[in-house]
């Protein structure tokens, strides 16, 4: 019952056909919705903050509530710093109590992205901590993470292997299709799975980690619109190009959007039927059972995680 790395995780999740669940946090019922879960399947879990989390929440909020979660259910969990921008907050990061962090060098040019990927991986393995890094550029909006969709480049399988040789980096994220938000393909959707199996089969004892790869549940989008707020089109990952990716070495698998759209639906729906409610309470508790069904869904179903703890 610990903060623990990944390594153990994708260790296993690596020869296994199933990807560990990495869902985005920002308050207590979030947390709390992904734990019980995660109990129930009894699944191995990563708990991640983003830039825009930690400035919401306060980190120190947020690592403490992590710790509550921990000692409540008695689960092993990892917790990373998703889309870390420089060197000084996944340091910040490392000395708080974090075990994982991403450093994000995307946007960088391909020699700037391993010196500062090294940079960050030579201080966080000094202090036991694993390191995700990124090559190639996912497409869409989430948090500070704005990219348009002509500057979304697909992972190279060949920088890829130079990448982890001269980097030493614990995990990467490719950029074979997903995009973040909740608008994922004009079209039919397409993942480039190809890519990804020759990425696979040149670094095969990397984990791998696919970002933007909400499914979007057709549930939620509608019970959004029921209620207002209309999301017009949107469109996630299909379910099964994310259990297909899992056999080519995909271990981590990124959810926030499908968060947020679980939480928002039930939200606006018990406003919507009780209008005259202003106990937080009374909305925020069904909102956190909504994260816990479609967390539920995710794990066993999406992942094939269930039982993998």
């Amino acid at each position: 019952m610990a903060l623990v790395t990944t390594k153990e995780m994708f260790a296993k999740a690596l020869n296994d056909d199933y990807a560990v669940g990495a869902f985005n946090v920002n308050n207590m019922e979030i947390i709390q919705g992904i734990m019980d879960a995660a109990a129930l399947e009894n699944a191995p879990l990563i708990l991640q903050v983003s830039a825009g989390a930690r400035k919401y929440a306060k980190p120190v909020y947020l690592l403490k509530l992590v710790e509550a979660a921990i000692e409540d259910t008695g689960l092993d969990l990892a917790l990373h710093l998703d889309h870390g921008e420089d060197f000084d907050i996944c340091k910040s990061c490392v000395d708080g109590g974090f075990t994982s962090v991403m450093i994000d060098g995307s946007k960088h040019p391909f020699e700037e992205n391993i010196a500062l990927t090294k940079q960050v991986v030579e201080y966080a393995h000094d202090h036991g901590v694993v390191v995700e890094a990124e090559l190639g550029k996912l497409a869409g909006v989430e948090d500070n993470i704005k990219v348009d969709a002509r500057s979304a480049t697909f992972t190279d399988p060949e920088e890829a292997a130079e990448f982890v040789e001269k980097t030493g980096v614990d995990s990467l994220a490719i950029a074979i299709g997903t995009s973040h938000g909740a608008y994922k393909f004009k079209g039919e959707p397409y993942l480039d799975f190809e890519r990804l199996k020759t990425i696979h089969s040149l670094i095969p004892d990397t984990p791998l980690v696919l970002h933007g790869a909400s499914t979007v549940l057709k549930e939620f989008v509608d019970r959004c619109n029921e209620y207002g707020g209309e999301i017009p089109g949107a469109q996630g990952v299909p379910e099964d190009m994310i259990r297909e990716s899992t056999k080519w070495g995909i271990c981590k698998v990124n959810i926030d959007t499908d968060l947020r759209l679980a939480m928002t639906a039930e939200i606006r729906r018990v406003l919507t039927e009780t209008p005259a409610e202003f106990d937080p309470r009374k909305y925020l508790g069904p909102g956190r059972d909504a994260i816990t069904r479609m967390v539920q869904h995710k794990i066993k179903n999406v992942l094939n995680a269930s039982n993998k703890r």
